[in-house]
């Protein structure tokens, strides 16, 4: 079966960091790009970043820029988010997804989702 299964979520103060993983299992790891999504209370879900985990290219939103990095560790079939800098906007449930091919900002693309972790960031 086809798993993405999210973990290193937890509090952690502002200006603080926290690293996630998301462990993929069930798939061709390497024929998929990884993105990273995120939901606030009350809020629509947001796309974060994204990984093409043949070439390694990396995408952003602009709002975690120099502050998020995404990476992929091929071999383990596993993403991470390195979050630094955190403020508490970050606060939210984050979930990786896959998605055939490349990256792509539209969440619907994503065939694949992992059940969350929470990330909550104290001010």
């Amino acid at each position: 079966e086809v798993q993405l299964v999210e973990s290193g979520g937890g509090l952690v103060q502002a200006g603080g960091s926290l690293r996630l993983s998301c462990a993929a299992s069930g798939f061709t790891f390497d024929d998929y790009a990884i993105g990273w999504f995120r939901q606030a209370p009350g809020k629509e879900r947001e796309g974060v970043s994204c990984v093409g985990v043949k070439d390694g290219t990396t995408y952003h939103t602009d709002s975690v820029k120099g502050r998020f990095t995404i990476s992929s560790d091929n071999a383990e079939n596993t993403v991470f988010l390195q979050m630094n800098s955190l403020k508490s906007e970050d606060t939210a449930v984050y979930y990786c997804a896959a998605v055939f091919g490349w990256c792509s900002w539209a969440e619907d693309e994503y065939e694949y989702w992992g059940r969350g972790t929470q990330v909550t960031v104290s001010s």
